[in-house]
């Protein structure tokens, strides 16, 4: 990478990536669309927790938690006829879900220049992933400073 350590499974899906040729890399972002899990049955019926990240050409949804021992858990929602905005999702997911808290917020908004992405996206489409990846780091901004201040960091979603 470009000397910033990513957390390791983030990692190892950019090196995977980036050593794949050229018409494989939208194959696995395409993959990577079908590992979003779904919402949980808490955030599904109560979609007012989820932040709507307006630069994404389609309606795109994220929440984060703090977990009591300090690791992240992600929530996305996008639709599935979106399979792009849903790898760029997948992708975070796989690779930063569980992560600890300094490690989401020290992951660079443009990681994914290395995986060779531009070569088979639009750049309208890559700056989606940066600003979902800008959103989460935000909101687990925000838990990480109401932790410090006394609040339950677990508490909240978004």
């Amino acid at each position: 990478m470009s000397g910033t350590a990513l957390p390791e499974r983030l990692e190892e899906i950019v090196e995977e990536f980036a050593d794949l040729p050229g018409d494989l890399r939208l194959e696995a972002l395409l993959d990577y669309s079908r590992k979003v899990p779904p919402l949980p049955p808490e955030l599904a019926a109560n979609r007012d927790v989820l932040e709507q990240v307006h630069e994404c050409q389609t309606p795109f949804f994220v929440a984060t938690e703090l977990r009591e021992d300090g690791a992240v858990e992600l929530y996305f929602d996008a639709p599935p006829e979106a399979p792009t905005t849903r790898g760029f999702a997948g992708i975070l997911y796989e690779g930063l879900n569980g992560s600890s808290a300094e490690d989401v917020l020290a992951t660079p908004e443009t990681f994914y220049t290395s995986m060779g992405l531009d070569q088979v996206v639009s750049p309208l489409r890559l700056r989606g992933i940066a600003a979902i990846l800008s959103r989460l780091k935000r909101q687990v901004r925000a838990k990480v400073e109401a932790a410090h201040a006394g609040g339950v960091p677990g508490a909240t979603h978004a």
